[in-house]
């Protein structure tokens, strides 16, 4: 019967049996015995599961979402060939069309007020959006803010009375093998509770490599329709936003990915007060350590952030901070690797005074810099793409993007051109479009500054550009400098 049963169960058996041992000798009496009963807490998984669903359930709202999208046609090969449509009388196409979405998605109150986390995939771009609670009401929500960079956004509803709400904990002191509960609706089904435990923790870079991830991973069931559905602890407390899988399937695999509770509670108090995120900048890039850097730079271990770059008159050139510095410590905290050190500096509130702890040529030394703001950020990734690219660019216009077919804001233009920089040497001219960076979507002058600045030195990287001739895209590779 102990074989079948949780660790915890076999745990509890065996002292209540120690119990009774003492018991029968007498070194107890069967007060002591009730006592310490009364004392265990949950009787075992099964009933500590049930406890977890009857608290949270209430709190956790399914989301319906719809999007109207424009489509681009696509056009045939002679379709703009006047000789073709003089002697085939080509019917006119209109260039686009309108089609309605639906999605589904999970979410839960964090608040009285009516506030609800969910993810950014789950309602970007929807201009209806309802939320069905496990009450049986239905709410229409409206949108506080969004936060692409780390998948997170907070909707709002409006009720009569105070709406349940979920309690969070602390993701920093959550263990690998801790049994964890996942409530979403995946599929369509409401109200779905699956039980699994922490896999891992720190699992980065996962989807896009720019983005700001530092994800849990479980193995608790997760399927289409649980993201933004809170990942929970045995205590009831939220320790996750469950977001992604990784699967052949499309289903769950036993491989998911939730965003740890303490960064999705410090995007959504920003969002709710703010309506968005602006993020920390020291003027720096990094990279993780292997270990042939490492032994090259005469370090014992692969633990750090080698800087890459340092940006001009930025906070970390202010500061002294050299290409070739190993950062091992921010604000006393070890720093592990890159993407740990850009979350850090993400999180720090603009105008604070930081302790960097580097490796310089062995030595160690301490470095005090102020953090930069995103404008400070924006101005200066915008002065390197021409020494980096070896262009000049801007974003497309609304009669631009009509006539290449392009939705607003996709891409950015080439305004200028070194002949002898990177992309000249392509033969990128004025006038192409900038479509993708190593696979990654331009989707806004800003995401092409982002996605600029995440480039390290001397990477080899593929660029989509469109011709602006005839309207044909393709790829190019170049070494970025």
């Amino acid at each position: 019967m102990w074989k079948r049963s949780s660790r915890g169960i076999y745990l509890q058996s065996a002292s209540f049996l120690r119990l009774l041992f003492l018991l029968s000798l007498g070194l107890l009496s069967s007060a002591s015995v009730q006592a310490a009963e009364k004392t265990k807490g949950p009787a075992d998984l099964r009933t500590a599961i049930v406890e977890v669903a009857k608290k949270n359930i209430p709190a956790v709202a399914h989301i319906e979402v719809t999007a109207r999208q424009e489509v681009v046609v696509p056009s045939t090969p002679f379709e703009n060939d006047p000789f073709f449509r003089f002697f085939f009388d080509f019917p006119q196409r209109p260039k686009k069309f309108k089609r309605e979405l639906k999605g589904l998605g999970t979410g839960m109150i964090i608040d009285r007020e009516g506030h609800i986390l969910t993810n950014n995939h789950v309602v970007a771009g929807a201009t209806e959006i309802e939320v069905l609670l496990d009450s049986g009401k239905k709410y229409r929500a409206r949108l506080v803010g969004t936060d692409p960079k780390t998948d997170l956004a907070v909707i709002k509803i409006s009720a009569s009375e105070p709406l349940p709400h979920v309690t969070f904990g602390d993701s920093d002191k959550v263990e690998v093998g801790e049994w964890v509960v996942a409530i979403g609706h995946p599929r369509g089904l409401d109200q779905t509770v699956t039980q699994g435990i922490i896999s891992a923790k720190h699992r980065r870079g996962i989807m896009d490599p720019s983005t700001y991830q530092d994800f849990l991973q479980t193995d608790a069931a997760i399927n289409p329709g649980n993201s933004g559905g809170p990942l929970l602890n045995l205590d009831g407390e939220v320790i996750g936003v469950n977001a992604a899988i990784a699967s052949a399937s499309g289903g769950s695999e036993g491989i998911g990915f939730a965003i740890p509770s303490n960064m999705a509670l410090h995007i959504a108090k920003t969002l709710i007060a703010h309506g968005k995120v602006k993020r920390g900048w020291f003027g720096a890039s990094a990279q993780n350590l292997t270990p042939e850097l490492a032994k090259a730079f005469g370090l014992e271990s692969t633990r750090g952030a080698l800087v890459t770059d340092v940006a001009k008159e930025g906070p970390a050139d202010k500061c002294g901070l050299r290409r070739g510095d190993v950062v091992i410590a921010y604000q006393g905290r070890p720093v592990s690797d890159a993407t740990q050190l850009q979350n850090e500096v993400a999180a720090t509130p603009l105008g604070q005074e930081v302790k960097l702890t580097i490796l310089r040529r062995g030595q160690r030394q301490e470095l005090s810099l102020q953090i930069g703001s995103p404008e400070e950020a924006s101005k200066a990734v915008a002065s390197s793409v021409k020494d980096r690219l070896g262009i000049n660019a801007r974003p497309l216009s609304p009669r631009e993007a009509e006539r290449y077919g392009l939705s607003p804001q996709q891409g950015v233009v080439i305004t200028w051109v070194d002949p002898r920089g990177p992309l000249g040497e392509a033969g990128l001219e004025v006038g192409d479009i900038l479509l993708e960076i190593e696979g990654q979507p331009i989707e806004s002058w800003e995401s092409f500054l982002e996605l600029v600045r995440s480039l390290q030195p001397k990477q080899q990287t593929t660029f989509l550009a469109m011709d602006h001739r005839t309207g044909n895209t393709g790829y190019v590779r170049v070494a970025v400098r």
